[in-house]
């Protein structure tokens, strides 16, 4: 049987050892790793690895920049970043960058041996959480461009929703946006986790900084038929 060669870079121990020994009883899987990636990186030039496991919380460099470098040495092997949550906007990144697939680390082990196997087969595998419409449209302009601005300028925003960023980005809370545009309050909630979703932002915070960043405001306009309340 031939092995997937797996190179582990991961600087907690006891995840790395946790994870070494969970991979090395399989019996389609051969692994290396290391506690130093630059020791990693010449252990894995004689085995040639096929999938790299990815920390994106590495202290000692920028995860980032290791997945050119694993790019660079190891140009057919497959990255899989491991994370917690990675946010959206670090989605594109990192595709951008070559990653091929994403794991949770409070994923099953089941899931995760899938993760490996499928993307060793040229699958790009990502967790249910990054899956849907915003995601496949990040994977579309990632893999044309790479250009995370531009993908956000280009988002569609209903008349509605762009009623409510003019009214976030003004500091005004769900009660007075609602009083404002004669909504109930739930609905403006909805307004709003859709908006973040389409920005691939997490809070209102997020929200109103971007919406101040931009060169142009968007001026409120009259409620249409696209409205979504």
């Amino acid at each position: 049987m031939n092995k997937i060669k797996v190179l582990l870079l991961e600087d907690n121990r006891l995840l790395r050892e946790g994870i070494t020994k969970m991979l090395s009883v399989e019996p389609d899987m051969k692994v290396v790793s290391s506690p130093d990636n630059a020791d990693a990186f010449e252990i894995a030039k004689g085995l040639k690895p096929e999938i790299v496991l990815l920390d994106l919380g590495l202290k000692s460099q920028d995860s980032l920049a290791v997945v050119g470098l694993i790019k660079e040495q190891f140009p057919g092997a497959h990255v899989i970043a491991m994370d917690l949550v990675p946010a959206h906007a670090e989605v594109v990144e990192y595709i951008s960058a070559g990653v091929a697939g994403f794991i949770l680390k409070d994923a099953t082990l089941k899931d995760f041996l899938h993760t490996i196997r499928s993307v060793a087969k040229g699958t790009k595998i990502l967790p249910p959480a990054m899956t849907g419409s915003l995601f496949s449209q990040i994977v579309e302009y990632a893999l044309q461009a790479g250009n995370r601005d531009e993908l956000l300028s280009s988002v569609r925003m209903t008349s509605r929703e762009e009623d409510v960023i003019h009214h976030i980005a003004e500091g005004k809370s769900n009660k007075e946006i609602a009083a404002e545009l004669n909504i109930a309050v739930h609905t403006v909630k909805s307004h709003v986790h859709k908006i973040l979703e389409k920005l691939a932002l997490h809070t209102r915070l997020e929200l109103s900084a971007y919406v101040h960043s931009q060169t142009k405001t968007t001026k409120p306009s009259t409620p249409s038929s696209d409205s979504e309340d």
